[in-house]
């Protein structure tokens, strides 16, 4: 891991700050320590306007643009806390469609197929992806709401599988080792620090870690960058921060899909757009949002994930983090409901699919 060393609240991070984006926020600048990345990879800005992903004095990431700590103290408010909208919730009948089919495994089409949560299957270019796989339920977060459309045995011939982050609901040990021996020529790719964690439970697997718009090494035909995301990241409470979290973009047979991993709203969103105009698909969080108080620097609402997505400019919105796991306080129901209701009164510009979980989104053009 390369670093350029900066003081703290020099002149050099100062002008670092915001070269890539603006804030939305009268917040002043993070102090960043200093500034790494992988020096194996390419970067795709230069180095005057991208020093490098952000790490405190301590070498822990930072979001470049809305520093954030989860403190024990703020976790233990939430438990405390009534839901506001514990009656609503329990009241809510909803109910993740899910179509049971592995057929798609079995196709030549790019396609994209949400597997719940935050898991998804992408066919580009004759490549496949599995993106943040969960293949079954989570210690802690309970039994999936929505089943898994195929058997997790079917889940072979898989080229690469993408993290974008180290928590338990977006990096699963049990479903990463069942890949993992089910998919030995796998590539892994995901975000600095990530490597030591998944050669642990994985070993003599081909693992790339990347910092912030940065592109792994891939054949000719693919890129995949890795970008930020608004949020953070941990296993244990005593290593927050210290494996990164981002987006990814794909890019392979002329289309470019964006996964926005998880996120809190922000500027990296159009910044996105602006690197990779045309976007084809924006697939992006909407969900486990409730309360805001503490789930807004981590988790969009509707509101924001509509807001975003016209940020990335692309041209269809899939949303998802809703509906398979018990994660937040607001209805299993609410975030579709919320987006149809945007989409029905021309909020959203551009097209929205509700995917159901098993179903196949393939490209028009």
């Amino acid at each position: 891991m390369h670093r350029r060393r900066f003081l703290l609240g020099g002149t050099a991070t100062a002008a670092s700050w915001l070269v890539v984006s603006k804030a939305t926020t009268n917040t002043p600048p993070p102090m960043f320590a200093s500034f790494v990345s992988n020096p194996e990879l390419p970067t795709l800005l230069p180095a005057d306007q991208w020093p490098g992903t952000p790490v405190d004095a301590n070498g822990k990431f930072v979001n470049h643009e809305f520093p954030y700590v989860n403190r024990f103290s703020t976790v233990v408010k939430y438990w405390l806390q009534p839901n506001p909208q514990r009656a609503e919730k329990e009241a809510d009948p909803f109910q993740l469609p899910v179509e049971k089919t592995a057929a798609f495994l079995h196709s030549s089409e790019d396609v994209i197929v949400w597997l719940g949560h935050a898991s998804f299957f992408i066919r580009l270019g004759g490549r496949t992806f599995l993106l943040d796989p969960v293949l079954g339920n989570l210690p802690a977060f309970g039994r999936r709401l929505a089943e898994l459309p195929l058997a997790p045995t079917a889940l072979t011939g898989i080229d690469y599988i993408l993290l974008s982050h180290a928590h338990y609901d977006h990096c699963d040990k049990p479903s990463l080792v069942q890949l993992y021996a089910q998919n030995p020529q796998v590539q892994f790719l995901t975000g600095l620090g990530m490597k030591q964690l998944l050669t642990s439970w994985l070993p003599g697997a081909a693992v790339q870690v990347a910092g912030w718009y940065q592109q792994y090494r891939t054949e000719a035909a693919l890129r995949v960058t890795f970008l930020p995301s608004r949020h953070w990241s941990n296993r244990t409470p005593w290593d927050k921060n210290e494996t990164l979290w981002g987006a990814f973009v794909l890019q392979a047979g002329g289309r470019q899909v964006y996964f926005g991993g998880d996120s809190g709203y922000g500027s990296h969103f159009r910044d996105a757009g602006r690197l990779f105009p045309g976007l084809d698909v924006a697939i992006i969080g909407a969900g486990a949002y409730a309360p805001r108080w503490i789930m807004a620097p981590n988790h969009q609402d509707p509101a924001h994930a509509v807001r975003a997505f016209h940020d990335t400019g692309a041209k269809v919105l899939v949303p998802m983090h809703y509906g398979t796991f018990n994660l937040s306080g607001e209805p299993r129901g609410e975030p579709p409901r919320l987006l149809q209701a945007a989409r029905d009164t021309r909020q959203l510009q551009g097209e929205l699919r509700l995917l159901a979980v098993g179903e196949s989104l393939t490209f028009t053009r």
